[in-house]
């Protein structure tokens, strides 16, 4: 189970990786050092500096708003399949029960 990190963090960490984008040769260089600087994985933080480039537009890909938006419809989705399925049902026995 991943474990919970606070926001505080998350938003320092890519705070730091903004301002000292420029200075590594790469993203993946910058988000190694900020992690080790605050104790957090690279590939965590590189995700989240991916996740702040879409979400500012500076990069292609689902932002969060619409990550959340998907979820939310799939669920809903999932939940009308089942609604109907259960109509479908009892049409079936109600049709079958003689009068």
């Amino acid at each position: 189970m991943p474990k919970k990190i606070d926001p505080a963090v998350k938003e320092r960490a890519l705070r730091m990786v903004s301002e000292h984008r420029g200075e590594y040769s790469s993203l993946t260089a910058c988000c190694n050092q900020v992690g080790r600087r605050l104790g957090l994985g690279k590939e965590t933080v590189r995700r989240w500096a991916v996740q702040a480039d879409i979400d500012a537009g500076a990069r292609p890909g689902v932002s969060t708003e619409e990550s959340a938006e998907i979820k939310r419809l799939k669920a809903e989705s999932r939940r009308l399949t089942e609604d109907l399925e259960i109509m479908r049902r009892a049409s079936i026995f109600f049709a079958s029960v003689p009068e």
